[in-house]
């Protein structure tokens, strides 16, 4: 079991993140019917997180606080379209919470989902229930839950917070009468999920999805 996650960890993490929603993407784009039904959700929150990717790739970091404010300001200058500005906050208030940490725990790990997911709404004039911002806040809420009850143990809070983002995931369909009207589900929710299940993979030791040619590179 891992206890903790250092720089190193979590740059690979954000790596596989990008790799899992790069593969990901055009399922996410065929879901994407809310706001604006421009099916571009998936290569959007790809993109966004692919510029993350490639600073994480470039160098080295030292604490994992340093390693999550690099992500965070790359997302921010990447981000493409709604769903890649609300994903940047979601980093930004993700970094902001372990700002001084050198590594993260299951606790540091369930508090920064939710600063992340009060920064995204704190940032949005009118928050639309059934997005990514119901998925996101469902998701850090099940992340405390699960710290409490196993705070050294990351994995198990991210297992347990993206089961619960599932269910949410699931919901966004009949809390959006767009979504329902189209029987889908939300594509930025989706993505959201996919970018977590990464992350996870990645601390699991779980391959990269094949044929991405631009995620072999390993952070050592």
């Amino acid at each position: 079991m891992r206890q903790t996650i250092d720089a190193a960890a979590f740059q690979q993490m954000v790596i596989h993140a990008a790799a899992a929603i790069r593969a990901e993407k055009q399922r996410i784009n065929d879901l994407n019917v809310f706001p604006v039904p421009d099916g571009d959700t998936g290569t959007n929150m790809s993109l966004s997180i692919g510029a993350a990717a490639a600073e994480m790739k470039k160098q080295s970091f030292d604490t994992v606080g340093k390693a999550a404010q690099a992500t965070a300001s790359a997302l921010l200058r990447g981000a493409r379209g709604n769903s890649g500005v609300i994903l940047s906050l979601l980093f930004r208030g993700f970094a902001k919470a372990i700002k001084e940490r050198e590594t993260m725990d299951g606790r540091d790990l369930a508090i920064a989902l939710d600063l992340g997911v009060a920064a995204a709404y704190k940032a949005v004039m009118k928050p639309a229930e059934g997005t990514i911002l119901t998925v996101s806040r469902l998701t850090a809420a099940r992340a405390a839950d699960a710290a409490r009850q196993t705070p050294n143990d990351p994995e198990a809070v991210l297992e347990a917070a993206i089961a619960e983002g599932q269910l949410a995931l699931e919901h966004t369909t009949e809390m959006n009468p767009v979504l329902k009207k189209a029987g889908v589900v939300d594509a930025g929710g989706k993505g959201f999920l996919v970018i977590l299940q990464g992350m996870l993979d990645s601390l699991r030791g779980v391959p990269m999805p094949e044929g991405d040619s631009e995620g072999e590179a390993k952070v050592e």
